[in-house]
Formats: structure tokens, C-alpha cells, sequence
């Protein structure tokens, strides 16, 4: 009905953020991309990414199934005050668990790759002290 709801949530805050970071970055002099790191604002836009991509899928979905439509209220289970409980629980359940899972992707996804620069990192710095 509305889960991908909270996914959304946690793109807008994640795409400010982002945004903000970026700013932070740039007047600090941090590189976009580094040989021997990935720069925060970078890990973010893997995490934007993945969340715009599921919520855009989702709505797509919800919309072929009738659950969304483009006029007010715009969700289907709020034209019926007896849908609103079990939607208000899928977005609690089937939201925050598809958010959750996202973000535990994300994790995992940046720990490698931060993993991966720490390995590459003795070459990197033998390459330029040659």
C-alpha cells in the first residue's frame, strides 16, 4: 500500500545530508575521487542510489496494482478509514524493514570498499615514493 513511504523518508534525509557533506568536502579541499579512498559524500550517493531506485521501482509497482493514484488522496487505502490501520502497519513493518535492509546493504557495501582502498594503499604509496 504505502511501505515504500519509508524508504522515501530516508532518501530525502539521506539526499540533504548528502548535499551538505558535499559543501563540507568542497570547502575543505577533500578530492571527489581519491586512489587511496572514497570520500563520504561519494558512500552517499551509493546509498541515494539504491534508495530513489527501490522507491522508484515500488511506486511504479503500486501504481500498476491501483494502490497509488495520481489524484488526493493519492494512496487508495486512505479512501477507507477501516484501511488505514493495516496500511499504517505495513508501512511500520514492510517500510522500515525494506529501509533497514537497504541501509545494512549499504553498510556492507561501504565497509568493502573501504576494505579494498586500505589494501591498495602500501602500492599506492610505494608507486609514489618511486
Amino acid at each position: 500500500m504505502a511501505c515504500f513511504l519509508v524508504p522515501m523518508g530516508e532518501a530525502i534525509v539521506t539526499t540533504v545530508i548528502k548535499k551538505v557533506v558535499e559543501k563540507n568536502e568542497k570547502e575543505a579541499g577533500v578530492k571527489e575521487a581519491s586512489q587511496t579512498r572514497v570520500s563520504w559524500s561519494r558512500k552517499l550517493s551509493w546509498l541515494n542510489r539504491l534508495l530513489w531506485g527501490g522507491v522508484l521501482l515500488l511506486a511504479l509497482e503500486h501504481i500498476w496494482h491501483g494502490e497509488v493514484v495520481l489524484w488526493p488522496p493519492f494512496l487508495t487505502a486512505m479512501n477507507n478509514p477501516a484501511d488505514i490501520g493495516p496500511m499504517l502497519h505495513e508501512v511500520a513493518t514492510i517500510g522500515t524493514g525494506m529501509a533497514v535492509f537497504v541501509t545494512i546493504v549499504w553498510l556492507i557495501m561501504i565497509s568493502i570498499a573501504d576494505q579494498k582502498a586500505k589494501a591498495i594503499q602500501p602500492a599506492v604509496k610505494a608507486e609514489a615514493d618511486a
